[in-house]
Order: structure tokens, then C-alpha cells, then sequence
């Protein structure tokens, strides 16, 4: 191998990347499929009661419930936009506290509670807010309430929102643009227009080819995963496991990329096995939507082994101590895939040549 003729290879389709669509969706695509995920199921799954207060009397309700986590609480003055927000589901529902609420409430008296919902909102938010407002009079009043509501979470305690959980897909499918998919439709694309037939007949060989294309996949994997992390909020405290996962992960995308490319003679031919064999390399993302279903048929697939690590370090504050053994199975598998690459590599240039 030359490593003059990998870095010229390597400049060429920096260069010209951009140029092409499946360069610019490798960078496009995770972006924007973390900022659709972010909105529907961040927004659908992971909300939190929206109460909106008018307070004509400094309660010191109001002031508990901006202290209170978990409620997202808005003060409005004008009582018509408050029923207009809880109509239109901007908030869950509305209270007003008229003027010397607390007072009276101490006093004995039974002041008027102006408390209504929205015909929109969940009924678990409706609950929540309502007895939390309840609780919080009880407390101005001085009475303790007649029951203490505790959450127990039974199962699982570390279970994550549905946003969360889908951060590995987003992961894999960064992984997957720009090292399997970039890496393999760039060796066709040589193919198609005779660039690579050009390129083996010059002092450049079909192994620089093959670490050019590599090192693009690589370095471009590595960054758009990173990107993906930090858009959701999952870069972790722990660089040196996540980038050492990050650059695992990577490495394998781009051998499957190497596979997927030195086999198939033309387009067609690639988005037969993409279609055929990507099954393989997605799977183990369903297990983490899923996480009640039995997590040992993930470790059948080979991807598992570098996205468990990134999906410990990233989200759950492993170190790399917790995860080396994951990952020492992952480049096992990448050493194992070097052979067939290797393999695939020569019978290309054969069948080059004999074209």
C-alpha cells in the first residue's frame, strides 16, 4: 500500500464529494431524523403538564408551583387569553386565585376555585394538576392532606423516555450513511464511470483505493455521530469510552461499506443487498425501543457490539471498564471482516480486468 496514492484518492473525493446527493444526505440525514424524532416523540411521550395561573393575589400557591418540578407552569394576566391557551391546547388547564385567596382559605372560608381543562389534554395530566393544586391549598389552609401520594416505579428503574431510547437508531443511521452507505455507493460510482479501471492502471492500487474510501467513510461516520449525540444531549461524561465506541462502530460501518461495494457490480446490484442484508445490521436498535423483549437475541447481530457501548457511555454513564469487553467482540468481528474484504478486493480487480 502506498500512502501517497490512499491520500490522493482520499483528496479526490473530498474534493469532490459534496458534489454528490448521497455525500450531502450522509450529513443531512441524521439531523434531520433527530429533529423529527425530537418532535414528535420528545414532544408526544416526554411532556409535562402545562398550567397556566392567574394570580390576582400573590398566592403563595403561584410560588410553590414555580418551584415544583415536572409541571410547566405559565402566569397570564388576562383571564380570556388563559381560556383561550386551555381551548386551543396551548396549556392543560387554567386557575385562577382571586384576590386574597390565601386569606380566606386560612380564615375557614370557601373562596370560589376557578379551575378548568382542556377538552385536548391527557386525563393523566388533568389528574396530576388537579390534585397538585388541591395538595398545594391544603397546605395554605394548614390541614395535612388525607392521603400522601409516593410514585413507585416497579421493573426496570432505569428505563428511558421513548426519545431516548430511539437515540441508538438515529446513532446507527449516522453509521450507516456515511459508512456503509457512502462508502459503498462511492467504490460503484468509480465503477460505473470507469474511474476505478482508470485509477488500477495508474501506480495507484486497489488497496489505497480501498483505505481512501475507508478513511473518508471513517472520518465522516465519526463526525455525523458525534453531531447526532450532541443534538440529543448524549455526549456523555465519559470521551475517551464514547469516542473509542464511536470509532468502533465507525470501523465496522465502513468494512461493511468495503463488503457491500467490492461486491456489486453496479447500483442495482447494491440496493439489492442493502435491501437484502441492512435487516442485519438495524436489528439490534428494536430491542432498545423495546426493552421488555429478550435483549439476548440482540447480541446475535454484529452491530450490537459497538452500539451497546455507545448506548451505555452515552446514556446510561458507563466507562469504557464497563464496556471493553463489548467492543474487544466488535473489532473481533472488524479483524474477521478484513479477509473478506481483501478477498472481494482481488476479484474485483479481476473481473476489472478482464472487462
Amino acid at each position: 500500500m502506498s500512502v501517497v496514492g490512499a491520500a490522493r484518492v482520499l483528496r479526490k473525493d473530498l474534493e469532490l464529494g459534496p458534489r454528490s446527493p448521497i455525500f450531502l444526505y450522509a450529513l443531512v440525514f441524521p439531523i434531520l431524523a433527530t429533529l423529527l424524532i425530537q418532535l414528535v416523540f420528545g414532544g408526544l411521550f416526554g411532556s409535562e403538564p402545562r398550567l397556566g395561573i392567574i394570580d390576582r393575589g400573590h398566592s403563595r400557591i403561584t410560588a410553590s408551583m414555580e418551584n415544583m418540578e415536572g409541571i410547566r407552569l405559565t402566569t397570564l394576566e388576562d383571564e380570556a387569553e388563559l381560556r383561550r391557551r386551555v381551548r386551543d391546547n396551548s396549556l392543560d388547564a387554567g386557575l385562577i386565585l382571586q384576590d386574597g385567596f390565601d386569606k380566606m382559605v386560612r380564615s375557614g372560608q370557601r373562596p370560589e376555585l376557578e379551575f378548568f381543562v382542556g377538552g385536548q389534554s391527557l386525563a393523566s395530566d388533568r389528574l396530576i394538576l388537579a390534585v397538585t393544586t388541591i395538595d398545594l391549598i391544603r397546605q395554605v389552609e394548614g390541614t395535612v392532606p388525607p392521603v400522601e401520594v409516593q410514585l413507585t416505579t416497579v421493573g426496570n428503574t432505569t428505563t428511558l423516555p421513548l426519545s431516548s431510547r430511539l437515540i441508538p437508531m438515529i446513532v446507527l443511521l449516522a453509521l450507516i450513511m456515511a459508512g456503509v452507505f457512502l462508502t459503498a455507493f462511492s467504490l460503484v460510482e468509480e465503477k460505473e464511470q470507469g474511474t476505478l479501471e482508470a485509477m488500477l492502471v495508474t501506480p495507484t492500487s486497489v488497496t489505497d483505493i480501498l483505505v481512501a474510501k475507508s478513511a473518508m467513510g471513517l472520518i465522516l461516520s465519526i463526525l455525523m455521530a458525534v453531531v447526532t449525540l450532541a443534538l440529543n444531549g448524549a455526549l456523555g461524561s465519559r470521551p475517551e469510552a464514547l469516542l473509542a465506541s464511536l470509532f468502533v462502530g465507525a470501523l465496522m460501518s465502513v468494512e461493511i461499506g468495503l463488503i457491500y461495494g467490492t461486491a456489486a457490480k453496479d447500483s442495482q446490484s447494491l440496493f439489492t443487498l442493502v435491501k437484502t442484508l441492512n435487516i442485519v445490521i438495524v436489528a439490534p436498535v428494536i430491542f432498545y425501543i423495546f426493552p421488555d423483549w429478550p435483549q439476548w437475541v440482540a447480541k446475535i447481530f454484529p452491530t450490537y457490539w459497538f452500539l451497546d457501548p455507545i448506548y451505555q457511555v452515552a446514556l446510561q454513564g458507563a466507562d469504557f471498564s464497563a464496556v471493553w469487553k463489548d467492543l474487544a467482540v466488535a473489532v473481533a468481528i472488524c479483524a474477521a471482516l478484513v479477509p473478506v474484504i481483501y478477498w472481494l478486493g482481488r476479484k474485483m480487480t479481476a473481473e476489472l480486468g478482464a472487462a
